[in-house]
């Protein structure tokens, strides 16, 4: 018998490795498959949509949000993966009470890799995931800038002097951005990026308006969980005419499993920036 700390600080019980695990988070999901736990892994949400071959195959249990108990139920799972943020408080409580729950609270690069290693000490997968975490903390380390010295945001409106002043939106109507207490803003900041709400909580509702006086240089419309695409740039253009306005991969900002290994590079690109 062993006993798991989440990063919650609850504390979880198995008699054995784990032989049918059901996952409530994508990017934890992901994870999973990264790790080689094909055949352990049941059940999966209806947003776990990488790897695609479990996506088509891997039985789901609803969304992330909404948790159908009684499909759970049917899986017999001896583990449930979940995270504080992304699923609803009052059913991961109620699958607590029959099901030994880990539950991850990540908003940082560190409690990412934490998380990492941690399933792989659930899973009986140690070894694969402490090399995983140590790729990814490689990888961002070319990712580290001196401060204020940001390079190459080509656009005539930004200085090369100071770290771009950023807004990366992730909904429309309301208009909402992520605030400094969330994942995408860490991102932001590994990219030498001034997150211009980073003084608010999640992701906080703005008016294009107010925006367009705060100085605003860079927006990012990320891809999820709207899904922006070229058509709204000439929207928030015709109100902050000077910035630099990028599609973003939504995943690749606040997706915290093995999906991170990708995010340095696709960072370089997205940002016009060399990486020593």
């Amino acid at each position: 018998m062993s006993h798991f700390t989440d990063q919650l600080g609850r504390t979880i019980t198995l008699d054995q490795r784990p032989r049918r695990i059901i996952s409530l988070v994508p990017s934890q999901t992901e994870l999973l498959y990264s790790l080689g736990l094909n055949e352990e892994v049941t059940g999966i949400t209806k947003f776990c949509v990488h790897p695609e071959t479990w996506f088509r195959s891997k039985p789901r249990v609803g969304g992330t949000k909404d948790v159908r108990i009684a499909s759970v139920r049917e899986l017999k799972p001896d583990l449930i993966i979940a995270n504080k943020e992304e699923n609803d408080k009052e059913q991961i409580e109620e699958l607590s009470r029959h099901y030994p729950v880990w539950i991850s609270d990540i908003g940082t690069l560190t409690e990412a890799l934490q998380m990492i290693t941690a399933i792989g000490e659930l899973t009986g997968k140690e070894k694969e995931a402490r090399a995983l975490a140590t790729e990814i903390g490689d990888r961002f380390a070319t990712l580290k800038v001196p401060q204020h010295s940001v390079t190459s945001l080509p656009h005539q409106g930004l200085s090369p002097a100071t770290p771009p002043r950023t807004a990366y939106f992730i909904w429309r109507r309301p208009w909402m951005v992520a605030g400094g207490d969330t994942f995408i803003h860490d991102m932001l900041h590994r990219c030498g990026l001034t997150n211009l709400f980073a003084d608010k909580a999640r992701y906080p509702s703005i008016e294009l308006e107010a925006l367009a006086a705060s100085g605003c240089e860079l927006v990012l419309l990320s891809s999820e969980p709207y899904p922006f695409r070229e058509k709204h740039i000439a929207e928030i253009r015709a109100v902050l005419p000077q910035a630099d306005i990028r599609l973003a991969d939504g995943e690749l900002f606040s997706w915290y499993g093995s999906r991170l290994l990708e995010a340095p590079a696709y960072f370089q690109n997205l940002l016009g920036r060399k990486i020593p």
